[in-house]
C-alpha cells in the first residue's frame, strides 16, 4: 500500500527503516509530546518495526507509514491511521523530525491518511489525541478539518489532552 501525495510517499515500514526510525525515536524534541520512552538503541527501532508497527498491519490491516519526503529519498517520520483496541476506534497520528516541522507536511500527510481512511477502509469516523501542549499538532489537526470535542485522560497518564475526531 503506497500513498503519494505532491510531497511525499507514505509506505509501510520495513525492517530496513530502523534507523530512521531510532533518529525520530530517539529525538528529545519528537518525543517530548508523545508519552512514549525515548528510544535507547537501533535495536529497539527494529524491534517496534517488527513487533509493533508490523503487527497493526496483520492484525488490522493498516497503521503507521514511512512518511518518505520525495526530493531527498529519505524516511523523515512517520504518519498513520492505528486501530486502538482499547478505545475501539482508529487514531490518525503523525511523527516527525523537527527540521520538517512547520512546512505543510503534517497537514498533507493527515490530509493523504483521512481520505483513505473514509474511501479505502470504510470508516466512519477517525479520531486523534494530542496533548495540551502541543500546539503544532493541534495545528495540523484543526488544518485537516477535525474538530476538538472533549478534553481527557489519555493512556493512565494522568494529563490532559485534547481528543479530536473527523466523520466521513
Amino acid at each position: 500500500m503506497i500513498i503519494e501525495t505532491d510531497r511525499l510517499i507514505l509506505r509501510q515500514f520495513t525492517e530496513d527503516d530502523y534507523m530512521a526510525v531510532y533518529a525520530y525515536g530517539s529525538n528529545e524534541e519528537v518525543s517530548r509530546y508523545t508519552g512514549d520512552p525515548i528510544l535507547g538503541s537501533p535495536e529497539e527501532a527494529l524491534d517496534i518495526i517488527r513487533n509493533v508497527i508490523h503487527a497493526d498491519y496483520s492484525n488490522h490491516g493498516y497503521g503507521r507509514l514511512a512518511v518518505v519526503y520525495k526530493s531527498e529519498n529519505k524516511v523523515i517520520g512517520f504518519a498513520g491511521l492505528k486501530f486502538l483496541p482499547e478505545l475501539g476506534e482508529t487514531d490518525l497520528g503523525f511523527r516527525f523530525l523537527p527540521e520538517y516541522w512547520n512546512k505543510g507536511i503534517g497537514t498533507e500527510a493527515s490530509l493523504a491518511l483521512l481520505n483513505y481512511g473514509f474511501k479505502t477502509l470504510k470508516l466512519e469516523r477517525i479520531i486523534a489525541i494530542a496533548m495540551v501542549e502541543n500546539i503544532g499538532s493541534q495545528r495540523v489537526l484543526e488544518k485537516s478539518g477535525m474538530i476538538q470535542y472533549k478534553t481527557g485522560e489519555y493512556d493512565g497518564d494522568g494529563g490532559d489532552h485534547l481528543w479530536y475526531e473527523i466523520g466521513k
